[in-house]
């Protein structure tokens, strides 16, 4: 299996069995993203260094307004796509295996983490992994220290409080805090 047709069968859904071509190619990649990620968090890097580094780890071209304060780890890399305008700001960890899609102007804050994969819970077969999605709207802003799990959709404007665990959509426009994240209220503004 090679990396389009990795990338074709977690867009799918489909399991990622423990042993398997597909947990192979995922290994693979991985080592390549340690690679470059161990390369921009050793040391300082300009503006532009950063933006052809995430270009080396996503494989696609990184706009001049993106912003990403080092250090930043993610595990996969090619599954990865930023908007323009996006600031990441220091110590944010991205599992984008599954797929996280980060809309125009979204700010997110410190520590924050991003998973795109689940383990089986059968303990027979807790080696698998189940691929779901991260879509974060445009304008959003996620607070320091936040989680967004699998499968998650933030739509845009939303606001995720500092610390929140978000396990399920939140609609745009909309404020959400705490663990599990829950509605607080709108913002009032229209993203």
């Amino acid at each position: 299996m090679d990396l389009p047709e990795f990338l074709d069968h977690v867009h799918r859904g489909e399991r990622i069995r423990a042993g398997s071509p597909a947990h192979a190619v995922m290994h693979r990649a991985a080592q390549d993203a340690l690679r470059t990620t161990t390369e921009l968090n050793t040391g300082y890097r300009t503006p532009e260094d950063v933006r052809a580094l995430l270009t080396r780890l996503t494989g696609r071209a990184i706009d001049e307004s993106v912003t990403l304060f080092p250090p930043f780890h993610c595990e996969f890399g090619k599954n990865l796509s930023l908007g323009r305008g996006v600031f990441i700001n220091m110590g944010c960890r991205i599992q984008d295996t599954g797929g996280i899609t980060i809309g125009d102007g979204t700010l997110i804050g410190h520590g924050c983490t991003i998973v795109t994969l689940n383990h089986d819970l059968e303990p027979t077969r807790r080696g698998d992994m189940i691929p779901a999605p991260v879509t974060i709207g445009r304008k959003v802003w996620i607070g320091a220290s936040a989680t967004v799990l699998p499968g998650v959709t933030v739509g845009d404007g939303a606001v995720i409080g500092a610390g929140a665990v978000v396990t399920r959509d939140v609609p745009a426009d909309t404020i959400v805090a705490g663990v599990p994240a829950r509605r607080i209220r709108d913002t009032g503004f229209t993203a």
